[in-house]
């Protein structure tokens, strides 16, 4: 039997979702020159079944690019690439947010364009390698430490670029507060060591991402912009710290109070991270007055537990979308996922991002 709650419509702020699944975002690393292009639209029309689709994290400005090959939204010939991506869902029967990600301190500099910094809430390099299609891999750079004007100019970036995405027809952005890249950067107590009004206590921590949060909801609508939050997650030298629960009961009753349209909730621990504990989950569904999007490790039968049980109201799946562009259909039949390709995650071209199968040529 096909649950009304999982399969049924869903109204997200002014849109009308076709079904209760969401597609998480996921780096793939298929822009080339940092534009998303013609596959970057057939990859996302290819799952368009999906109710919501969040795209991979775009970043808003040059500093923002510390991966080889991410997208932007700040260029005109950005801005019309994700023209084309709104247009290729739209035609296909899909809702798509844009996830608005600055890596901060995640990057190298042979990742990003001339003139262009690795900055940070702190000049603690991250641990660790990253790639670069330069020269390999790379240790980490050391990052500048974000100054005032540094700040007010990202949060103005982070604004221009939403409205470009949603001025290119993309119905929505999707903060990335998470996943240790910068605004978690600055949440995160283990990372921010400043002692000032962005760090000094958890409601300085708080205050970078809500000040983006205000800015961009003033740019496009806050009931077009959601954000999504990992706490407890350990990417990029993250994790848990002392008071996390109590900083994030009081950041959710503050984004719910400037009306975002959705928190999008990770749990990591179905890939080894701890998991977020459910007082806190619940506490961020009690303070929080749009919608609940949960995320981390779900099948049909955990998703529809989840909303039949009132826990969230959209669930979403990651990495099984990415081998299955008809994963909306092997939820509803029981069929089989094809198993994703490691290998292939981050790799240019379409090999490993378009030549997945599907059940049947109805669900091309």
């Amino acid at each position: 039997m096909v649950s009304a709650e999982l399969f049924g419509p869903y109204r997200l702020g002014p849109i009308e979702l076709k079904n209760r699944v969401v597609m998480a975002p996921m780096t793939r690393s298929r822009s080339a020159g940092n534009i998303p292009g013609e596959i970057v639209a057939r990859y996302y029309a290819q799952r368009a079944s999906a109710g919501l689709i969040i795209t991979e994290g775009t970043a808003p400005s040059p500093d923002a690019l510390g991966y080889a090959r991410i997208p932007g939204a700040y260029s005109e010939e950005q801005k019309q690439g994700w023209r084309g991506v709104a247009e290729a869902v739209h035609a296909a029967g899909g809702r798509i947010f844009v996830q608005l990600m600055h890596t901060g301190r995640v990057g190298h500099p042979l990742n990003l364009p001339a003139g262009a910094v690795v900055r940070g809430p702190t000049a603690k390099p991250l641990s660790g390698e990253i790639y670069t299609d330069a020269s390999g891999m790379q240790p980490y750079a050391v990052p500048q430490a974000m100054s005032q004007a540094d700040i007010d100019r990202a949060v103005q970036e982070f604004a221009r670029a939403a409205a470009v995405a949603v001025e290119a027809g993309i119905d929505g952005i999707e903060l990335h507060g998470a996943n240790g890249y910068l605004l978690d950067q600055f949440l995160n107590a283990n990372i921010n060591d400043r002692d000032d009004a962005y760090g000094r206590d958890a409601g300085a921590r708080n205050r970078l991402t809500l000040e983006v949060a205000r800015a961009v909801a003033g740019a496009i609508g806050a009931d077009r912009t959601g954000i999504r939050l990992s706490p407890y997650g350990v990417f990029n030298d993250s994790g848990a710290f002392a008071g996390i629960d109590a900083q994030y009961e009081a950041l959710s009753k503050e984004l719910s109070a400037l009306g975002l349209v959705y928190i999008h909730l990770v749990d990591h621990s179905a890939m080894g991270a701890p998991k977020p504990p459910q007082s806190l989950v619940q506490s961020i569904r009690q303070n929080f007055k749009g919608t609940l999007i949960l995320s981390g490790g779900y099948d049909r039968k955990r998703a529809e537990e989840d909303l039949q049980g009132g826990r969230g109201d959209l669930i979403a799946f990651g990495r099984p979308w990415l081998a299955n562009p008809d994963l909306l259909e092997r939820l509803k039949t029981g069929a089989a996922w094809n198993e994703p390709d490691a290998a292939t995650f981050y790799t240019p071209g379409e090999k490993g991002y378009l030549d997945y199968p599907v059940l049947s040529a109805a669900a091309r």
